[in-house]
């Protein structure tokens, strides 16, 4: 299994995140992800990985060049690495740049701003449509942005069909978004984890006036995802909005790294200087325990040096089925888990189901309930959590805090599963999304859109739900 943990202290921008994931990549990736992303046709538009150093950290900054310049120095003064994510630039006319601690006296030329052409979300997707892109990476580049148009829509009272994209900041942010939608591809991570991210402090000046940080779309973002965030070290903007889309969409956990072996790692570096290294950090390794390919002992060995107790049961050796063992490789997958339960016979329905609430929050995996019978011949519920090791403390505390239980028993369970994707499929015509999760494993594939997103769509449209079903599923076919 593939881990890729995101180090998010100093916040996070498009580029920055674009750069930390190049990082990771052989010489001959880099060289092919380069020519991939210059070569996607948008008009004036070039990609550069330039050599960045940071507190004495060497890394990679990404240089999105529109027209020759970067966007911060075509629209506004500002300094720092994301030129323009914020969406209604027609509202705002530019983004705030990330880690800029902005001074309040300089002025924008705002009759320059006005002057720039403005897209819609539907010219917007338009282009990325007809980039040459795999479907699965287009969708992805088209939920972001659609995500970033929500969260200006929200931010300013209006409907995403009515927001507009200032064109420079347009194409930089494009830019920004299909790059990290293409690496992720690349990469391809079973699972993403991030750490609580850093907004920032303070104000930020734009076009119509002074902002707080986090930005209004970019708070709109960390609630809609339900990001961790803290300020975070250096007062100015550390989060930008399309770094929030990126982070919510590509996530699928927040919090401490988990425990794993770090095969690369990567610095994506930000203009602006800090006192403390202004740069997003990518570890990519593999669980803790898990035999990689030098390890220096043989597949299967356990004891000393292997994360695992010697003798420990699991379904196979190194966490992953071999070929030998179902003739396909890369086929089969297992990892282990942690099984958490109690009994309970004095609580009322309402306070069981906050308290599974409470434990999906802590981290579980899966909560279920059970009928059991007790003592005293009393019916009760048998209470069960599923989680990953680095989860485990804070699923134990949940149940002690929500329940009132006086004990939490624990199981470890080798499991086999498919590996499993998110992916958004958009729908032509509609400017609509759909996330689907598709698995694949064994020899088998399954294909499962988000039943919620489905019926939304049905009910505008006054259709059944197997008819947008039925649609998607042929958009994921072509």
């Amino acid at each position: 299994m593939k881990i890729l943990y995101l180090d998010l202290n100093m916040g996070a921008a498009g580029d920055m995140l674009s750069a930390a994931l190049y990082e990771l990549l052989t010489d001959e990736q880099k060289k092919d992800f380069l020519r991939k992303v210059n070569g996607l046709g948008l008009p004036g538009v070039t990609v550069r990985a330039d050599p960045a150093e940071k507190c004495s950290i060497r890394g990679t900054h990404m240089t999105v060049l529109a027209g020759g310049a970067e966007e911060a120095d075509t629209v506004c003064s500002h300094m720092d690495e994301e030129r323009s994510s914020h969406a209604d630039l027609s509202i705002c006319d530019h983004a705030h740049d990330h880690g800029q601690a902005h001074d309040h006296g300089h002025t924008h030329d705002l009759e320059h701003m006005h002057g720039h052409h403005h897209s819609s979300l539907a010219s917007v997707n338009g282009s990325i449509e007809q980039m040459d892109l795999r479907s699965s990476i287009r969708d992805h580049a088209l939920a972001v942005y659609r995500m970033l148009a929500e969260a200006e829509g929200h931010a300013h009272g209006k409907k995403v069909e009515e927001i507009h994209f200032h064109e420079v900041g347009e194409k930089d942010a494009v830019m920004d978004v299909t790059s990290v939608s293409i690496l992720i591809d690349m990469i391809k991570p079973d699972r993403i984890v991030a750490s609580p991210v850093a907004t920032g402090s303070g104000t930020v000046r734009c076009a119509h006036g002074i902002l707080p940080v986090p930005a209004p779309a970019t708070a709109y973002l960390l609630e809609r995802f339900s990001i961790p965030c803290f300020a975070g070290p250096a007062e100015g903007e550390l989060l930008t909005p399309t770094g929030a889309a990126l982070i919510g969409h590509f996530a699928a956990q927040y919090g401490k790294m988990p425990e794993m072996i770090i095969e690369k790692t990567g610095y994506g570096m930000g203009k602006k200087d800090f006192e403390t290294a202004n740069c997003v950090r990518a570890f990519l390794g593999r669980p803790a325990g898990e035999d990689g390919p030098d390890t220096g002992r043989p597949a299967g060995e356990d004891g000393p040096g292997t994360g695992r107790p010697a003798g420990e049961d699991r379904p196979c050796a190194g966490n992953t089925v071999t070929a030998e063992s179902t003739g396909r490789p890369d086929d089969c997958f297992t990892d282990a888990i942690f099984e958490l339960s109690c009994n309970l016979d004095d609580m009322t329905p309402e306070d069981i189901a906050y308290a599974g609430e409470r434990l999906f929050s802590s981290g579980a995996l899966d909560v279920f309930t059970s009928p059991v019978g007790m003592k005293k011949n009393r019916p009760g519920i048998l209470l069960t959590a599923l989680c990953h090791r680095e989860q485990k403390e804070a699923v134990v505390q949940a149940f002690f805090r929500y329940t009132t239980t006086l004990g939490v028993r624990e199981k470890t369970c080798g499991r086999y599963i498919m590996r499993s994707e998110r992916r958004p499929v958009a729908l032509p015509g509609q400017n609509a999304v759909v996330d689907v999760k598709i698995s694949e494993g064994y020899g088998e594939r399954r294909i499962k859109p988000e039943f919620d997103q489905i019926a939304a769509i049905a009910g505008r449209e006054d259709v059944s739900p197997a008819e947008v079903r039925r649609r998607v599923l042929a958009r994921i076919e072509d």
